[in-house]
This record gives C-alpha cells, structure tokens and sequence, in this order.
C-alpha cells in the first residue's frame, strides 16, 4: 500500500524545517498565498509503473510537485528570484541528501532513470486577482514492490 500520507509529510518536513518559508500546504492552494514571505505547496503531480519492478511486483513513480511562492509585487523586485532560487537550493539539498526520505522510497531519482529528473521550472501564478512567482521542484520517488502482481 502506497505511504502516500508519509511521503507528503517528508517533503513537507523537508520545507518546514529549511527556513525559508512563512508557511507550507499539503495540498496545492486554490487561493494565492498570502504571508508576505515565501510559502511553500507539496502535492501529487502523477504515480506511474516503472520498468525495474521485481518479478512478481510493480514499483512505481511517484511524483511530488513542491511549489515556491513570492508575490510579484514583493520589493524590492530584483530580491524575488534570488531568494526563490536559495530556497530551490536548500529543498535539492535536502532531498538528495535525505536519498531515501528516511527509508520510506528507493531513491529519489534525481537524474530521471524513470523518466522524471529532480527538476525546477520558473513560472507565475494568477489566482484571488494576484500574481505569484512561482518555481516548481519535480520531486520524483521511487517506490518498491508497490503493487502485486497476480495470475
């Protein structure tokens, strides 16, 4: 059975334990953060098969999505991204130093064996009539054994 209520929590740790942020969601927020600072968003992006299963077993890909917010209207301005960027770095840190999240996954495929690398992307986010600067880390885990496989 998928941990996926263990996995959620050791990326949330992850984020709240860093530093950087005002706040950190479980879920991905229909509304704009608003702290003032930085907020953090862990969520399920996609749970997929991968191809080095065991013989009688399915292990899986499972990818988190860990959202970055700052407001675009944050002074000054040209601060927005550095402190993003510190941010993505403590979080890239922590979870190839953390490789196996505490026993819970294989590893977290940092290089995309299974397709999905540990990834940034840049963006914006408009929602509540606001604009967020958002980066987004793919978090991707692989899990063992997951799902049986039966004749």
């Amino acid at each position: 059975m998928l941990d996926i209520t263990g996995l959620l929590d050791a990326a949330i740790t992850h984020a709240s334990s860093s530093g950087h942020f005002e706040a950190v969601n479980g879920h991905e927020p229909l509304n704009t953060p608003m702290s003032g600072g930085l907020d953090a968003a862990v969520w399920v992006d996609r749970i997929v098969p991968v191809r080095s299963s065991g013989l009688n077993s399915a292990s899986v890909l499972v990818v988190l999505n860990v959202r970055l917010f700052s407001s675009s209207k944050s002074e000054p301005r040209d601060a927005i991204d550095p402190e993003l960027v510190a941010a993505v770095d403590t979080l890239c840190a922590a979870y190839t130093g953390d490789f196996t999240l505490g026993g819970l996954v294989r590893q977290v495929d940092i290089f995309g064996q299974h397709g999905v690398p540990l990834g940034v992307r840049a963006g914006y986010v408009q929602q509540s009539g606001d604009v967020s600067r958002v980066m987004t880390i793919d978090l991707p885990l692989i899990v063992n054994d997951l799902w049986e496989e039966t004749p």
